[in-house]
């Protein structure tokens, strides 16, 4: 964890971008000796942004699981989906 004074993104903005982007982790900037920002890379924000949202998205299905919704084992799944191609292609070659 990089910790710095909230004055050195003025004095120093290119030092801290670089370690931003050199290192992916967030910078941690104080003032009067308090966390008050925190400073990442754009790319690393998007990663970690990402992974919250796909975080969620599991704990939403575990708990839909838990309280009792269907769910599909991957071979259930493939299997519908190869039904689901052989239907459509028995149509289309039926037109």
């Amino acid at each position: 964890m990089t910790i710095k004074p909230s004055a050195a993104i003025r004095q120093n903005y290119n030092a801290i971008s670089a370690l931003c982007k050199e290192t992916g982790d967030p910078v941690y900037l104080t003032k009067n000796g308090e966390g008050d920002l925190v400073v990442m890379d754009i790319e690393a924000f998007s990663r970690r942004e990402k992974m919250l949202t796909l975080r969620e998205n599991l704990l939403t299905i575990e708990r839909e699981r838990l309280a009792g919704s269907r769910y599909y084992t991957t071979e259930e799944l493939d299997s519908s989906l190869r039904q689901a191609i052989a239907d459509a292609t028995a149509g289309h070659e039926a037109v």
